[in-house]
C-alpha cells in the first residue's frame, strides 16, 4: 500500500505519459526516420485491407518495469484508492509523478511537436503532417485550417532503453519481495 496525495493535474500528466508510452510502442524503432507524407484531408478507405506490423512486448514490458522500479507505478495503479482522502492520494501521486518523470527523462528525449504557445492561433497549410497534428472541433473542407493550439504534442527524439540480458524474463515487472 502506498500513501497517496493526488490532484487532477498529476493524474492528467500520468495519463498523458501512459498515452505517450503506448503511442511510442506503436511507432517504428527509428525515431529519426522522416514520416511518410500524410494527406491533408480525410481519404476514403482503400479497397485492400491495411497491413499491420507485428509488435513485440519487450520494450513495453521493460518500460513498465522501470516505472515500477522508480515510481511504484504498478502499485499505485492497482491500489484501491476509495478509502483514502484526496490529500493522501495527492501525496502518493507526487511520488509516482517524480519517479515517472525521472524514468522518462532517463530513457527518452522528448520535444514538443509545435513550438507555438498553447492557446495561440495558428494556420495549418495544405500538406501539413496529419500524424503530428490532430484536428478537432468543426473540421470541414481542406487546408489551410486556422485554429487554436490546445496541446503542443510530444515526440520522442531519442530512446535509450537499456539492453536486456539474454534469458531475462521481461514479463517479471517487479519480483516478489520476501524479507528474512
Amino acid at each position: 500500500m502506498i500513501p497517496v496525495a493526488f490532484d487532477a493535474l498529476h493524474l492528467l500528466l500520468l495519463v498523458l505519459a501512459l498515452l505517450l508510452f503506448v503511442s511510442l510502442m506503436r511507432k517504428p524503432a527509428d525515431v529519426n526516420a522522416k514520416p511518410a507524407e500524410q494527406p491533408s484531408a480525410p481519404v476514403e478507405p482503400a479497397a485492400t485491407p491495411s497491413v499491420l506490423k507485428d509488435t513485440t512486448p519487450e520494450s513495453a514490458l521493460q518500460l513498465l518495469s522501470l516505472l515500477q522500479q522508480d515510481a511504484r507505478f504498478l502499485d499505485f495503479v492497482h491500489e484501491d484508492l476509495s478509502s483514502y482522502s484526496d490529500a493522501d492520494i495527492g501525496a502518493a501521486a507526487r511520488v509516482v509523478h517524480e519517479g515517472s518523470k525521472k524514468t522518462i527523462a532517463g530513457y527518452f528525449t522528448l520535444s514538443p511537436i509545435r513550438t507555438e504557445e498553447e492557446e495561440s492561433r495558428l494556420t495549418l497549410e495544405s500538406g501539413f503532417d496529419a500524424s503530428q497534428v490532430r484536428l478537432t472541433g468543426n473540421v470541414v473542407g481542406s487546408a489551410p485550417f486556422t485554429g487554436t493550439l490546445v496541446h503542443r504534442g510530444w515526440k520522442a527524439t531519442q530512446v535509450r532503453l537499456p539492453q536486456l540480458a539474454k534469458g531475462h524474463d521481461v514479463r517479471i515487472l517487479a519480483p516478489a519481495e520476501v524479507e528474512l
